[in-house]
């Protein structure tokens, strides 16, 4: 297994970071994935990562809900460490578009969004995506993006058939599924019904939306075990093919972590 998406480097870890990544070791989680949220948290993320050197790995992003008036100046920084030819990120991320408790730099996060994705392609690294209450926005950004050859992963998707389809039509692009599918009323079960295995990756999210039996607590990347316990019982196959297609997936994305 992979962990695809997890923020270890976050204060909820402060006390207890070595044994969660001793834990999903014990629970065969071969790699865990590190996106960014802002400027403060790069020298944070890159410390812990040298720490577990080809078991974490770092992106690099700033995260739609950080976009502030000085986001230009941030980004600037962030692309000079991009031109870096050693950098050690392995995507862009963590990216996208959120609308669900604040529109106040609703342009600016577009603008923000637009000039990652345009990294993507420079640099040749793949996407990790954010999206919350702003699929259409979204969209309409990508769409500008199609043929591009772009490749990355929709983070947390939790949506409709619809809009899962939507996104697919982007080629080279997976759906990052973690705890909401084990959540009771859950309709993503059914969702999944109708996507191949082929188009997943699994991730946590740590600290946040932990599965079940673990929800109200905080997430931690050994609990992706039981996102794949899930999927193994939507799919009707072993949680072993599980592991396999997905880390294929994983690896047909993640070029620079394999």
């Amino acid at each position: 297994m992979t962990d695809t998406h997890s923020h270890l480097y976050e204060p909820e870890f402060a006390d207890d970071v070595h044994e969660c990544i001793a834990r999903a070791q014990q629970v065969g989680v071969r790699r865990i994935f590190l996106p960014n949220i802002n400027a403060e948290t790069v020298e944070p993320m890159l410390d812990l990562c040298r720490q577990y050197p080809k078991y974490l790995y770092p992106m690099l992003g700033l995260h739609p809900t950080d976009v502030r008036a000085d986001f230009g100046s941030v980004l600037d920084q962030m692309e000079k460490r991009l031109q870096d030819p050693q950098h050690p990120y392995i995507a862009i991320g963590e990216v996208g578009l959120d609308y669900y408790w604040d529109k106040t730099y609703y342009s600016e996060q577009q603008t923000a969004f637009r000039r990652q994705v345009a990294w993507a392609e420079k640099f040749n690294l793949p996407l990790m995506i954010h999206s919350r209450a702003a699929f259409s926005e979204l969209h309409a950004v990508l769409k500008d993006f199609k043929g591009h050859n772009l490749t990355g992963v929709f983070h947390c998707f939790s949506s409709s058939l619809q809009e899962a389809q939507k996104l697919l039509a982007f080629e080279g692009f997976m759906l990052g599924i973690g705890g909401v599918l084990t959540y009771k009323n859950a309709h993503l079960p059914e969702v999944l019904s109708h996507i191949p295995l082929s188009k997943i990756v699994l991730e946590t999210d740590s600290p946040y939306l932990a599965p079940v039996p673990y929800r109200g607590k905080r997430n931690e990347s050994a609990y992706v075990a039981e996102v794949r316990k899930t999927l193994s019982y939507i799919y009707k196959v072993s949680e072993d093919e599980v592991d396999c297609q997905t880390e294929a997936n994983v690896n047909r994305i993640f070029t620079r972590a394999k």
